[in-house]
């Protein structure tokens, strides 16, 4: 959508409007209808509608967007490509919908010293695609990229499948350029892939969820493209024995650069998706990458292939070249749409667990499954024990007692996490979908840390409230 002057065109707005306007391009503020229900919602179910929306093109806008909320009182909530699953850029006390998607510059990209300059609505997908193609590699890659910006990923410290080898998104992070709520301007880290210089400022905005600032640029760490990558895939007659495989392949000393699992009813959903052909018989799916040097990749991948086989795997299937792995790839990013498909609501919980109690979240979820005859699909990062916990709700979106019967179920869940040394969310942040429980995620003085933090930075309370941290 491009950008409306409704300021010329006379739509009426909030009385604190004109005085935005006289600090703004007219041009990029709205407060059409249509664009500020667009802006209200991510793909969680829930949305709430802001009185203006902002469309920040540089850093100076966002400095003197938030300068002027802040003298003001005004809430604003900061959205980038608006793809999370937890409402986290839903601006539920209304105010300003600071939009950052149009910051899409990828700055530079320095191969001399390994660095990555972007602004905040970079695309995921064309940072790596422009970094790949000098030889050079970032690895982050959660299923979205190819629609998430940089900027969401750095607001809830996104991972993916390769993080089992090579991290999170905090791990890429070399230096930030953030806009405080007083439109202040902090410069942390630098380009430097070693840094020791007072405390770890970057850290504290990695995964704030834009409750602390705005990240208006990115400066990313960058690695070597490994030469040569191969994959195994592995259907097994039940979960349970996939993901006894997974603690085997980790034990006999295996560093897969993916390790994915999937559950019988992710399956089935995704064989009336794509075709029945796509996924041979079996109640459990595994993905197992590998990379590395041409010479070794294939070699590796013999071996792991015969342990495999002797897990008690139905079928084992090859991919021996990029193009084939990303084949499989698409395919496991298709899991999450063919469970939407199903036309039940996708409450899609990201928790982890130690990666030794995978399979007691397995049988937990079973037994969660049989307790409240909610349809349990689990799928994710085996290798780091993230497993996507997706309870499958009919009319969760409109049925009160089909909400309320599925939240008690959420709490039997993430009490189950807790009680199991796990965590309520490994990548998608706490948001809305989450508040509830984040005081019993974490001990009361980490709570109150929280709360220091956010008054300290933010003492009007301006940046996204009605999130986790009130």
């Amino acid at each position: 959508m491009g950008l409306v002057n409704d300021i010329d065109r006379k739509v009426e707005g909030p009385k604190w409007l004109a005085g935005l306007t006289a600090m703004l391009d007219p041009v990029q503020i709205s407060v059409a209808a249509d664009t500020r229900e667009e802006f209200g919602a991510d793909r969680w179910h829930a949305s709430a509608i802001p009185e203006v929306v902002v469309h920040a093109l540089s850093r100076d806008d966002v400095v003197a967007t938030l300068k002027y909320a802040n003298e003001n009182n005004i809430p604003v909530t900061t959205r980038g490509a608006g793809v999370g699953y937890v409402g986290g850029c839903v601006p539920v006390k209304g105010g300003i919908l600071l939009s950052v998607r149009k910051m899409d510059r990828i700055i530079e990209v320095n191969t001399a010293d390994g660095v990555a300059v972007v602004e905040p609505g970079v695309i995921l997908d064309d940072l790596q695609e422009s970094v790949r193609k000098r030889g050079w590699y970032y690895p982050p890659d959660p299923a979205s990229l190819k629609e998430c910006s940089m900027g969401g990923t750095i607001a809830t410290n996104a991972g993916g499948p390769r993080c089992v080898k090579y991290g999170v998104t905090r791990h890429y992070i070399l230096g930030l350029e953030v806009v405080l709520p007083s439109g202040e301007v902090l410069e942390t880290g630098g380009r430097c892939h070693k840094n020791k210089t007072g405390f770890d400022l970057i850290g504290m905005f990695v995964g704030s969820e834009g409750l602390l600032g705005v990240v208006t640029k990115a400066t990313l760490r960058l690695i070597p493209h490994p030469e040569a990558r191969a994959m195994l895939t592995a259907t097994f007659p039940e979960f349970e024995t996939a993901a006894i495989a997974v603690q085997t392949i980790l034990d006999s000393g295996w560093q897969p650069s993916g390790l994915e699992i999937t559950d019988g009813f992710t399956l089935k959903a995704a064989r009336n998706r794509l075709g029945p052909e796509m996924l041979p018989d079996g109640d459990a799916h595994l993905i197992v990458e590998l990379d590395g040097r041409q010479d070794s990749v294939l070699n590796d991948l013999a071996h792991l292939r015969e342990l495999i086989e002797s897990l008690g795997a139905n079928s084992v299937e090859e991919a021996r070249d990029r193009e084939s792995c990303e084949a499989i790839w698409k395919l496991r990013r298709e899991f999450s749409y063919s469970l939407r498909d199903t036309g039940l609501i996708k409450l899609n919980e990201d928790i982890v667990v130690p990666r030794s109690k995978l399979v007691d979240l397995v049988k937990f979820a079973r037994s969660l499954e049989e307790q409240t005859g909610i349809p349990v699909a689990c799928f994710g990062h085996a290798g780091d024990g993230n497993i996507h916990t997706n309870l499958m709700v009919k009319d969760y979106d409109v049925d009160e007692a089909a909400r309320e019967k599925a939240d008690s179920a959420l709490d039997i869940l993430f009490r189950w996490i807790v009680e199991n040394d796990g965590q309520i969310t490994g990548e998608h942040g706490v948001g809305l979908a989450k508040k509830r429980w984040f005081k019993e995620a974490v001990s009361p003085v980490s709570s109150k840390i929280h709360r220091d933090l956010k008054a300290t930075l933010d003492p009007n309370g301006i940046l996204n409230p009605g999130k986790f941290i009130e």
